[in-house]
């Protein structure tokens, strides 16, 4: 069986789709070709309005997956091209869809969470196996269903006889902390906002898809009020594991906080927005993973050099890097993570953590769908 795999990665920032093709035959992954392609600004426009209740979601939910799976598919076809190999000499595709609705534990117990994809499209349009649906069968244990990348980020950052953090910022922020005995001393959460914020407020004021380098917030001055306002949100208290979405971080979320403070300049809330994911995102550390030696940063948010000097501020004794240091640039670490995922599934191999989801206990992930 071959041992290359395609990883896609559509996340919370709703900004369009990483992709990498991966080597798994060496000791280490090697990451053979990476692409990426934007969304249109129609798709993320109804990508998301179908984060809430809206009219006719059954069948817009339907057409929006095809028209990912269009965007997926130019993806793979770039990598193909880039790395001049056969779409048969790939084992699988894992493509983990975009999740709209999460509610893991709710409802009854179970809840559910729901990624639009599909993967019986990407297999036909590819004529490449698929592996999709991760989430699913985490949550039927009783688990969050998420994060899913912890343990992924234990086999390629984790070292023995060391404590490893790794920081995704995407729309949501989500933090791993590997002890130094690898196998056993696992654990990951969303800490809270990442992007999601941030980037809805300079589309918003600015009418940029983002903060490039966080240089709009810097030019501003953080609120002590409004930055306590937004940190009065029961969610950063919860205990893990836990984990959220725009189901709660969304602009309506804001709204409701930003109210009262009407008079403030656009740039001073943006500063204070970039503050609140620093902030989130610092206190996971300091609570659960101050013995690390260091703080790898992956993600798009990794890019924006304000919140990277916010977070390195309130984490002065643990230095703050980006993933490149590890041999694993930021925008190609969720999207690994996903062919090496897909390849768990393939080999009927567990590839989630009780500790980090709370399920009954590891489970395989994941659906084939054959070319």
């Amino acid at each position: 069986m071959s041992e290359l795999y395609v990883g896609l990665m559509s996340g919370t920032s709703l900004d369009g789709v990483d992709g990498v093709l991966a080597d798994f035959s060496g000791a280490r992954l090697t990451v053979l070709a990476h692409a990426s392609a934007p969304f249109s600004p129609a798709l993320t426009r109804e990508l998301l309005a179908l984060n809430s209740p809206c009219r006719n979601e059954l069948h817009r939910s339907a057409l929006a997956a095809n028209a990912l799976v269009g965007v997926y598919a130019q993806v793979v076809a770039k990598l193909l091209q880039q790395s001049g190999i056969a779409s048969a000499a790939i084992t699988a595709i894992g493509a983990h869809g975009q999740t709209v609705r999460h509610r893991p534990q709710t409802y009854g117990g179970t809840g559910y969470t729901l990624q639009l994809n599909n993967p019986a499209l990407l297999a036909e349009i590819t004529g490449i196996d698929v592996v999709a649906d991760f989430r699913s069968r985490d949550v039927a244990a009783g688990g969050q269903g998420a994060p899913l990348v912890p343990p992924f980020h234990q086999s390629v950052f984790g070292r023995y006889g060391e404590t490893v953090a790794v920081l995704n910022i995407g729309g949501i922020s989500n933090l791993t902390v590997v002890g130094p005995e690898l196998a056993d001393d696992v654990m990951g959460f969303d800490c809270g906002p990442g992007n999601a914020l941030i980037d809805a407020w300079c589309q918003q004021h600015l009418g940029q898809a983002f903060d490039a380098n966080g240089n709009w917030a810097a030019s501003g001055q953080i609120h002590a009020d409004l930055l306590a306002a937004l940190l009065d949100e029961p969610y950063f208290a919860l205990p893990v594991p836990k984990s959220t979405g725009r189901d709660l971080f969304n602009p309506g979320w804001l709204a409701g906080k930003l109210a009262g403070f009407g008079a403030l300049a656009p740039a001073d809330v943006q500063a204070t927005l970039t503050e609140l994911t620093a902030s989130v995102c610092a206190a996971g550390i300091q609570r659960y993973g101050l013995e690390s030696k260091s703080l790898i940063v992956c993600g798009g948010g990794a890019f924006n050099g304000h919140l990277m000097r916010r977070l390195q501020a309130h984490l002065p004794n643990l230095p703050v890097q980006s993933s490149q240091t590890r041999g694993l640039p930021p925008l190609q670490v969720e999207a690994a993570a996903f062919a090496w995922l897909a390849r768990k599934t393939v080999l009927r191999e567990t590839a989630s953590l009780k500790t980090v989801t709370g399920a009954q206990g590891a489970r395989i992930l994941g659906a084939v769908y054959p070319a």
